[in-house]
C-alpha cells in the first residue's frame, strides 16, 4: 500500500491550531527582546552614552529595562517550554532575530539612541511576556501537545522500547 493511501484518512499537522497564538507572541517578543538589546548596545562603552542615559537616572534606566527584558525573556521561554514544538520556536525566533536590526533602522535615531526606546522596548517585552503566560497558562497540567505526554515521559518511553 503506498503511503499517500494510509495516511488518507487522517489529516497531520506540523504544527497544532493551539500552539499558533503563543508562537506568533513568542516570535513577536524575540523580536522586541532583540529591539531593546540592539537599542541598548548603542549605549556601551561608557563614553558613548548619550547625555539621557549618562546620568544617574539614566543609569538606572538603562540597567533596569535590561533587568526587564531579560526576565521577560526568561518568564515567557519557561511558559512557551510546554506548548510550542521547539522546532517552531528555532524558526520564530530566528526570523525575528534576523529581522530586528532591519526594523531598527525604521525608528528614528533620537527615539533609539534615547531613553524612551529602551522604556517602550522593555515594557512590550513585558507585555508579551504576560501574554505568553496567559496563553500557556490553561495547561498548568503538565501535558504538552505532542501525544499527551510531557516530555520527560515521552522520552522515557522511547528509551524503553
Amino acid at each position: 500500500m503506498s503511503r499517500g493511501r494510509q495516511n488518507e484518512g487522517k489529516r497531520v499537522r506540523m504544527l497544532p491550531n493551539e500552539t499558533l497564538i503563543p508562537l506568533v507572541l513568542l516570535t513577536a517578543l524575540l523580536l522586541v527582546f532583540s529591539l531593546h538589546t540592539l537599542a541598548a548596545s548603542g549605549q556601551f562603552p561608557r563614553e558613548h552614552r548619550t547625555p539621557a542615559l549618562a546620568s544617574g537616572f539614566g543609569v538606572i534606566v538603562l540597567y533596569g529595562t535590561i533587568a526587564v527584558a531579560i526576565a521577560s525573556l526568561m518568564i515567557a521561554l519557561l511558559a512557551a517550554w510546554r506548548l510550542i514544538p521547539w522546532y517552531a520556536a528555532v524558526i520564530g525566533g530566528g526570523l525575528a532575530i534576523l529581522a530586528a536590526p532591519l526594523v531598527l533602522q525604521q525608528f528614528p535615531d533620537r527615539f533609539v539612541d534615547g531613553r524612551a526606546s529602551l522604556l517602550s522596548f522593555a515594557a512590550a517585552c513585558a507585555l508579551l511576556a504576560l501574554l505568553i503566560w496567559l496563553s500557556v497558562g490553561g495547561r498548568s497540567d503538565g501535558k504538552s501537545i505532542r501525544g499527551g505526554e510531557n516530555d520527560r515521559g515521552y522520552i522515557r518511553s522511547l528509551a524503553q522500547s
